[in-house]
This record gives C-alpha cells, sequence and structure tokens, in this order.
C-alpha cells in the first residue's frame, strides 16, 4: 500500500510548503471513479459483457450501467439506453486501485511519457483517459479484439489546482516534465 502511506506523510511533506497548521488542511483523496462508454457496440449483448466483466476485474467491483438522459438522433441515441459504465471506488480500494495504476499499468503503457498538468482542474481533482484497459494485469491478452478506454477522474480535498498538484507529485502520479512547451 504505497499510495496510503504516501497519503499519511502528505502532512509532513506539504505543511511547510502551503503553510497548513492542521493535518485536516491537507489534502486527501475522497473517491476515484472510473468510467467508460459502450458507443457503436450498445447494441452487441456480448461486447457489453466483456466490458461490464472486464471493468469489474480490474476493479474488484461490479460496474453500474450509465443510462443516456437525452435522445440524440445524430449518436442514434435513445433516452434510457444504456450509454457506458462506470465504478466509483473510496477509502481503502481507492488507494489499491491507485497504487495499482501508478506502479504496475502505467509503467505497462507504451511510449509512456507522463500525465499532463492540465489534467488537473481547478477544483482540486485529476481526469486522465486511458486509451487501452489491457494495461491492467488482470484483464490477461487471452481476448485483444475487445479494447475500450476508460476516463479516471480522482477526487480530492484540495481548495485549488496548485495544492493538489502538488498532492499528486507527492503520492506518485507520474507527471510530465515541465518543458517550454506544457
Amino acid at each position: 500500500m504505497q499510495v496510503q502511506e504516501q497519503v499519511k506523510t502528505a502532512h509532513a511533506a506539504l505543511k511547510d510548503k502551503f503553510g497548513y497548521t492542521n493535518v485536516m488542511q491537507t489534502p486527501t483523496i475522497k473517491k476515484v471513479v472510473i468510467s467508460t462508454g459502450v458507443g457503436k457496440v450498445r447494441n452487441d449483448k456480448n461486447k457489453i459483457a466483456v466490458i461490464e466483466d472486464r471493468l469489474a476485474k480490474i476493479t474488484g467491483q461490479k460496474a453500474a450501467s450509465v443510462k443516456a438522459k437525452k435522445s440524440i438522433a445524430q449518436f442514434k441515441v435513445r433516452e434510457g439506453e444504456t450509454a457506458g459504465y462506470m465504478v466509483t471506488l473510496s477509502g481503502p480500494r481507492a488507494n489499491q486501485f491507485l497504487d495499482k495504476l501508478i506502479n504496475v499499468a502505467i509503467p505497462r503503457t507504451k511510449d509512456f511519457r507522463g500525465i499532463k498538468r492540465s489534467g488537473v482542474d481547478e477544483m482540486g481533482n485529476l481526469t486522465m483517459g486511458i486509451r487501452e484497459h489491457v494495461i491492467f494485469p488482470e484483464t490477461g491478452d487471452e481476448d485483444i479484439r475487445d479494447i475500450f478506454g476508460l476516463a479516471i477522474t480522482v477526487v480530492t480535498t484540495a481548495p485549488n489546482k496548485e495544492q493538489a498538484t502538488a498532492f499528486f507529485e507527492h503520492i506518485g502520479i507520474p507527471f510530465k516534465k515541465i518543458d517550454a512547451e506544457d
């Protein structure tokens, strides 16, 4: 549980930089939300079952279906149809998932150069996209043709972008190196 240990030591590491006087001022992880859309395969029951199963294996929790709120003719989506799946993790499960993401999955990503700092929003949350779910070890490589992407949002108690970025760097999120272009 490397992430959990880093979260515990965050106060000592960040108190001088931001002037924290109390441990409760230090940012912590509230929850981690993992989601994926079904897109064009929404009518294929087998592929939807694969998506649901793989998401459950990756997160260790059953995925909840997300229904379309409106009918949109351009996308051939009807109100009430399943538009995607999501899982919300909190507490120890969120820490375990982040630990697996940082130490196992991200290093397996092809041509990985770091997560963009612009993924941290003004409310202190980090959102990142993963193009292929097969970077997680639970999925295996048995059926490589059904690859889908994931959106991962890490929600924190950080009040602003600067404190959130420092907190994420402390827990080990691999951000891109700061260049003149970034």
